[in-house]
């Protein structure tokens, strides 16, 4: 069984994992969607650096929706918390570039068994931009891929090999959905983790990407 879940609570579920994992001090990249969740459930003895592409650091829940003075690089009003700086998109794409954000997490279309990641663009349907997506996920310590693990059509999005343009090739590290948590170790693909309350079998029959299984498969509550 895998249990029906509403869209709000699969959410939630994501971010609450990843957040659970992030280091006091890091500095962390969000993309769109489920990523902006993760600080709502970051444990309080744990303070990150929220970084934004368009140059906002130690950013902070925005005080005012239509206050449209300071935004994240998906529009969405946010705050400069005390120590924080405004810099300029030069400086910040220079930062994820050169290797100094901790974590990045973002959504994704699809994302492989190869650890590629496709998440900006359905060619003829959907294109929104590329941003700084590419230079994020080639210079980041870190890559989280936070998605629900099957679209609106119920199909994997986690994919034997990507088939729409690439953000990155091979730079996932983690993906976390509602269901587990499947970590890219030395070029393998491998669950480690599985909601108490979803079939095993089932969602590896449910899933494109073919996942080896940790021997020591934790069984968590999401």
């Amino acid at each position: 069984m895998l249990p029906e879940l509403s869209e709000n609570e699969a959410r939630a579920r994501i971010a609450r994992r990843i957040a659970a994992e992030l280091e006091d001090g890091a500095l962390v990249n969000l993309g769109i969607g489920i990523p902006q969740l993760v600080p709502d459930y970051v444990p309080k003895n744990v303070r990150l650096i929220l970084q934004t592409e368009n140059g906002v650091i130690n950013a902070g829940p925005g005080r005012d929706k239509d206050d449209l003075r300071v935004i994240d690089a998906g529009g969405t009003p946010v705050s400069v918390l005390p120590g924080g700086a405004l810099i300029s998109s030069e400086l910040s794409f220079a930062i994820m570039r050169g290797g100094h954000i901790d974590v990045t997490i973002l959504g994704a279309l699809e994302v492989d068994r190869e650890g590629s990641l496709a998440n900006w663009m359905i060619p003829q349907v959907r294109v929104p931009g590329m941003g700084g997506a590419m230079d994020i996920v080639a210079g980041a310590k870190k890559v989280y891929v936070a998605t629900r693990h099957f679209d609106r059509d119920g199909r994997s999005k986690l994919v034997q090999k990507c088939s729409l343009p690439l953000t990155g090739h091979g730079v996932v590290d983690v993906i976390v959905t509602e269901y587990c948590v499947v970590r890219n170790i030395y070029g393998r693909m491998v669950m480690t983790e599985i909601a108490e309350d979803a079939s095993l079998q089932l969602l590896l029959d449910r899933t494109e990407m073919r996942l080896d299984v940790s021997s020591g498969l934790k069984r968590s509550r999401f």
